[in-house]
């Protein structure tokens, strides 16, 4: 019997490449978005909840729930900024 994963796996150095190729199809979806004439938020908050329920689907509200109790301070920390800050 194969076990479900756990949400920390994520975190696997092994699945940085397919994570990548994710980002890269999510950025282009994003692009495309915009292009059709959708704000940029819209898209976003769209994307996030995608995102949630997918990982809800997977791991239980509880793993997920726990993850994103720590969304805040990475947020802050900058790990989802790109661009340089002044």
């Amino acid at each position: 019997m194969m076990m479900s994963p756990t949400l920390t796996e994520i975190d696997d150095p092994a699945a940085a490449e397919d994570r990548r190729v994710a980002l890269g199809f999510v950025t282009e979806a994003f692009a495309e978005a915009i292009l059709a004439g959708l704000e940029s938020d819209s898209f976003a908050h769209a994307a996030i909840f995608a995102a949630f329920q997918e990982l809800v689907s997977i791991y239980g509200e509880e793993a997920v729930g726990q993850f994103a109790e720590g969304l805040g301070e990475r947020v802050r920390q900058g790990e989802f900024t790109i661009a340089q800050r002044h």
